[in-house]
């Protein structure tokens, strides 16, 4: 078979990049080796950004709706001996403004699990052809496509996908990454830790308290107990383990509930715990937790985007936001290349703007990590917010969001347009904003791909009356002018050939 697009990997950031594929028009198929998505939560929230980016596929409604907590949640971290201590201490952090107070989006407290079936279903309904139970066995690319085969675990039965692109979201041990012998930076592997998911009543050792996710030292350091709800009633445990002196069948259900009970400093708990895989009894998980960069982002017509790209530490939940904004700056590249309206060196952009990116926040992850496991001490920290969306795709320092701007770049600043946001302008294509004497701007970008919006003020795009601003489809600014061009007709052909690689 044929599509422009295959994307190997179906967790939230490969449904992510076939779900903004698809709202783009992009033809794709997206293949996953297990046969329905994983029940472990992992992520446990969406930054204001990443909700940002599902509120552009009408996703935002269907999230708060499938939330673990209502507004007003506020993620609590806490350190102690056991979840039972007296007192808890919390990280040395930085204040953690997550951006919400410049975003019409907030806090999007879901889990991971749960995300995936809602983007899962909303690529389908676009028109994305998702195949699980499909591995992806063998890849080739030359200079106009790329041959993939994939076998059907069901039927054994192997298949080619002929496709113009390939979207690596194949995880943390990427064999496509392995096969393009594309090398990582960073320090590797920093433990190995055990994950189970469990039902025990912990209220007693919370005592009314609240603790999103509390980092312990029992029973041996590196140990976490994460609220998996309101209730103090469900919990993923995870604590670090010697891979290569401990084998994973060694820790069964009644020795990890023991560990449960010690973490949570009540030795007579009831402790019950729940399959991770679709289709299996497997309670027990083992994974590494490490902080690796790839050093390419592209090879050719093969892109990395999430865990295939870059890991690192939990702490933070940075990333699968991370990895859902690699697939949503992806997608409208590739689809502006396909139908004809961009250059091919728009795809190399992935790459310059997104690597940096990840290296910010792997150095913030590990900065967080080593605050709150009482580890060595990391990178400075800088304020979440700065990490989660006030980067910049022109090597500028990252910014509270607050301070956005409007400086092309940076993600275009958030105004209220009445009951809306002005961010409820982008998504689709280009979007020129222009002050309220713009009527030239309407001029010079008629019978160009862009939508042009004249509004009365907006001084937060660092724009005046005369000025204009254009928006990429992603919400970040490509260009601006803070008074009205000589020659606009010009000024903007010139801005949109720039943004679009021609």
């Amino acid at each position: 078979m044929q599509t422009s697009v295959l994307v190997v990997g179906g967790g939230v950031v490969g449904l992510t990049a076939a779900l903004f594929l698809a709202k783009h028009g992009v033809p794709c198929v997206l293949v996953e080796r297990h046969p329905d998505l994983l029940i472990h939560p992992r992520a446990r929230g969406l930054t204001p950004r990443t909700m940002e980016i599902y509120r552009q596929a009408g996703l935002e409604p269907a999230i708060l709706g499938s939330a673990f907590a209502g507004p007003g949640f506020a993620y609590t971290p806490v350190q102690g001996q056991t979840l039972n201590d007296a007192e808890y201490t919390t990280p040395d952090e930085p204040h953690e403004d997550d951006g919400a107070s410049s975003s019409p989006c907030g806090f999007g407290p879901i889990d991971q699990d749960v995300l995936e079936i809602l983007v899962r279903d909303r690529a389908r309904e676009l028109g994305a052809e998702l195949r699980f139970g499909v591995e992806l066995v063998t890849h080739r690319q030359d200079l106009h496509g790329v041959l993939a085969t994939v076998r059907n675990h069901a039927t054994g039965v192997d298949e080619t996908i002929e496709a113009e692109y390939l979207i690596a979201a194949d995880g943390v041990n990427s064999s496509i990454r392995a096969e393009l012998a594309i090398e990582t930076d960073g320090p590797g592997v920093l433990f190995t830790t055990l994950t189970a998911i469990v039902e025990a009543d912990l209220r007693p050792a919370l005592r009314g308290r609240i603790a999103s996710m509390a980092y312990l030292q029992q029973p041996r350091p590196f140990t976490i107990l994460m609220a998996h709800d309101d209730a103090g009633l469900r919990w993923v445990f995870g604590t670090g383990y010697d891979a290569a002196a401990e084998d994973v069948t060694a820790y069964s259900d009644a020795r990890i509930a023991d560990m449960v009970r010690a973490a949570a400093g009540l030795p007579d708990v009831e402790v019950k715990l729940h399959p991770q895989i679709p289709g299996t009894d497997l309670t027990v998980l083992a994974f590494p937790i490490a902080a690796r960069l790839a050093r390419r982002y592209q090879v050719g017509r093969v892109f990395l985007v999430g865990d295939a790209a870059h890991t690192w530490p939990p702490t933070g939940g940075l990333g699968a936001n991370c990895g859902i904004q690699d697939a949503h700056n992806l997608a409208w590249k590739l689809a502006a290349v396909l139908d004809g309206s961009a250059g091919e060196d728009l795809l190399r952009t992935y790459d310059a703007e997104r690597r940096p990116v990840g290296r910010l926040t792997m150095q913030q992850a590990l900065a967080r990590f080593g605050s709150r496991m009482r580890s060595a001490e990391g990178p400075e920290l800088i304020e979440y917010g700065a990490v989660a969306m006030g980067y910049s795709y022109l090597d500028r320092p990252p910014v509270v969001p607050s301070e956005l701007s409007g400086e092309p770049g940076t993600r275009a600043p958030h105004v209220f347009l009445g009951s809306s946001s002005v961010l409820d302008l982008f998504g689709d294509g280009f979007v020129l904003l222009a002050g309220r004497d713009g009527s030239p701007w309407e001029s010079a970008a008629r019978g160009l791909p862009i939508a042009v919006h004249v509004i009365d003020t907006l001084p937060a795009y660092g724009i005046g009356a005369g000025g204009a601003s254009l928006v990429r489809p992603d919400g970040f600014v490509a260009w601006r002018t803070r008074e009205l061009d000589p020659d606009p007709e010009n000024a903007v052909r010139r801005a949109l050939d720039a943004a679009l690689a021609r």
